[in-house]
């Protein structure tokens, strides 16, 4: 048989572009069923940003809005009777005066659902006021907003409600309230102070113990210092082991474990917070050290010194400003994840965020959100000149 026989009884190879177009194929195949899997497992609905978006405008703009200062209120509050059913008696009007701020009702008795004008005189001009019902066993409702005008007169129109009927008389109350003198810091941002500072020192004494205990970790996690017998390796190999295992489980799992150790508080995010640092810090600092240069190592080594001395005298002088630097930036961390673990019990101002939330006061929310936001930057500009100068 002829070689030109033989190439004509080979199979065409098929073309490695058309290979290629088949692969691409297959690939964006398999990733379009992956996202459409994920999709449906997230529950993506992107109709509810649309729907439901009145309800995050309230929040944010209250967020936007803290509580941050406040001033002395005062009030003026009028009442008169209403009688609930009609008898053959109803009460009489409020006697009209002068000076002195009182109402005046269309009726004095009816039904409920029947509709009701209260009108106002000499009360405080140009005032937002309330007009509420009052019955003689049950809860307050509010059933109007007013302002009065330049003379203290209003007019509004409300609905009796539907409450329990009785023979003793009901009333019908207004209420304004304005505010007198200069702002001052409200509760809330003292208590937002004060947790703040709180959670600052959890993250200085977290990273502190992080420290203390990282630092003679990190020598003995450094390889190019272990290696020097299978038994200080397997001494390294441990340590390290012990840092990848703590380092993985985060922080907001530490600090319910210890929450629920030593009881809820900042004692918990200081060791929850503590427990990461160690095992971050050590991380750190032993790639430092594995780091260094060899030179001061070997000239130190060579005139007799033991591993101590060698550490000592040709590796702490290397390592000290990269490892001021890491603790820093290791503070500036842990203040952040101070306020986040607060919210599972380990104290400082997240405590009080996630109780504020939780109970819908997004004002007084908004006053820790803009606390920690101011704080975190604050100390991120502190810690990125402090790094600088070390560096």
């Amino acid at each position: 048989m002829s070689a030109q026989e033989e190439r004509q009884e080979k199979p065409a190879k098929e073309p490695r572009g058309l290979l290629s177009s088949w692969r691409f194929i297959g690939v964006l195949f398999v990733g379009i069923l992956v996202y459409a899997y994920a999709w449906q497992s997230t529950e993506i609905d992107l109709r509810r940003l649309v729907v439901d978006a009145p309800d995050i405008v309230h929040i944010v703009t209250q967020i936007v809005q803290p509580d941050v200062l406040t001033r002395d209120k005062e009030y003026q509050e009028v009442l008169t009777n209403f009688q609930l059913p009609c008898t053959d008696s109803p009460p009489e009007q409020m006697a009209a005066s002068e000076s002195e701020p009182y109402l005046v009702l269309s009726h004095t008795c009816g039904a409920p659902g029947e509709p009701l004008s209260v009108e106002g005189f000499n009360l405080r001009p140009n005032t937002r006021g309330t007009v509420r019902w009052i019955p003689p066993e049950g809860t307050t409702r509010s059933l109007a907003h007013f302002d009065s005008d330049g003379e203290g007169h209003f007019v509004e129109g409300i609905s009796i409600p539907s409450v329990v009927e009785s023979e003793e008389l009901h009333q019908i109350q207004t209420e304004l309230r304005w505010e007198v003198g200069l702002p001052y810091p409200s509760e809330t941002a003292r208590v937002v102070f004060d947790k703040m500072l709180e959670t600052i020192m959890l993250a200085l004494m977290a990273t502190t113990l992080g420290v203390f205990v990282a630092v003679p970790l990190s020598f003995l996690a450094a390889r190019n210092l272990m290696s020097v017998s299978r038994g200080t390796m397997v001494i390294y190999f441990v340590i390290r082991g012990i840092f990848n295992i703590v380092r993985s489980i985060e922080p907001l799992i530490w600090a319910v474990v210890f929450a629920v150790w030593v009881g809820i508080g900042p004692f918990a995010g200081v060791l929850a917070l503590g427990m990461h640092s160690i095992a971050a810090l050590g991380k750190l600092y032993s790639e430092q050290v594995e780091s260094i240069d060899t030179g001061p190592i070997e000239a130190v080594t060579a005139t007799g010194a033991n591993v101590l001395q060698t550490i000592i005298y040709a590796v702490v002088p290397q390592i000290v400003p990269p490892y001021l630097a890491f603790t820093i930036y290791r503070w500036d961390i842990n203040v952040r994840m101070s306020t986040i673990i607060g919210m599972v019990g380990g104290g400082g101002v997240g405590f009080l965020l996630i109780q504020w939330v939780n109970l819908l006061r997004y004002k007084q929310a908004g006053v820790a959100v803009w606390a920690i936001t101011v704080v975190v930057w604050v100390m991120d500009f502190v810690s990125g000149v402090v790094r600088e100068k070390i560096v």
